[in-house]
């Protein structure tokens, strides 16, 4: 059997009506395993289901808010109880406010971090009772390439997930005992809902393009391949790490500073 199939496999995925959540499900049902995917409103998760169905597997739509510990709680639990088990979570829910420092509101801070950082923890706190109950699992939290780099305008957003990858580093230290990993699936600059007006600006994708070695944006397929690494068996011994998909920006290449001579 392939180290990348995941046949016989369930997990859950947050954020998943659309975007990279949408993906990252799918990518999952490719590889054969079934999945419960989650976002605030069931009516959201409609397309997301029909999708998973025609590749074959099980799809269980579930309303949770990670903003809440109740619903958190209750979401996971319905998973559980539909498949018997879950074996993987991507805990890929969020959100962002794009404003300058200054201008930023203590709710718009509140926002964020209870978004991608505190309900991002409780997530994974709840699967994992069950992971390390089975003596198995494979969570998977998302990140970003501001996990490791700074940039204007995104200051909650940088600290959401410079939060997330030091939590994914002490929470494979818990539960790495129990047979359970935890590591950060870090993309780089990819066209979303939440940055997608970014990308209609033809002078600021160049502009990004010159600071990234590959010399352009990511491609939502590029993030295909690492994320089957890091659900499935051929990751088994990588706990506690970040996996940056993000063509190179993060290595802060110098040539877009210098003319060619």
């Amino acid at each position: 059997m392939s180290l990348f199939s995941l046949n016989d496999q369930t997990a859950l995925v947050t954020g998943a009506s659309r975007g990279l959540g949408k993906h990252f499900a799918l990518t999952l049902a490719a590889a054969g395993a079934d999945v419960a995917i989650t976002s605030r409103t069931l009516e959201s998760l409609d397309e997301t289901v029909r999708d998973i169905e025609a590749l074959g597997r099980r799809a269980i739509p579930i309303a949770l808010d990670v903003r809440d510990h109740d619903s958190i709680e209750s979401g996971i639990a319905t998973a559980i109880s539909a498949f018997g088990h879950l074996d993987i979570l991507v805990n890929n829910a969020g959100c962002n406010v794009r404003k300058p420092a200054l201008d930023i509101t203590w709710d718009d801070w509140n926002t964020v971090l209870d978004t991608n950082l505190r309900g991002l923890f409780f997530v994974a706190q709840s699967v994992a009772r069950h992971m390390v109950a089975t003596g198995k699992g494979r969570i998977i939290n998302i990140g970003s390439v501001t996990c490791v780099a700074g940039y204007a305008g995104l200051a909650p957003y940088g600290a959401s997930r410079g939060g997330v990858k030091q939590l994914t580093m002490s929470l494979a230290a818990d539960w790495g005992p129990s047979g359970v990993t935890v590591n950060c699936l870090a993309p780089g600059w990819f066209k979303t809902a939440q940055n997608a007006v970014l990308y209609d600006n033809a002078e600021w994708v160049s502009y990004l393009s010159d600071k990234i070695p590959l010399r352009r944006p990511g491609r939502i397929e590029d993030l295909t391949g690492p994320l089957l690494f890091l659900a499935s068996d051929a990751s088994a011994y990588v706990n506690g790490q970040t996996l940056l998909v993000d063509g190179g920006i993060s290595v802060n290449d110098t040539r877009a500073l210098h003319k060619p001579s």
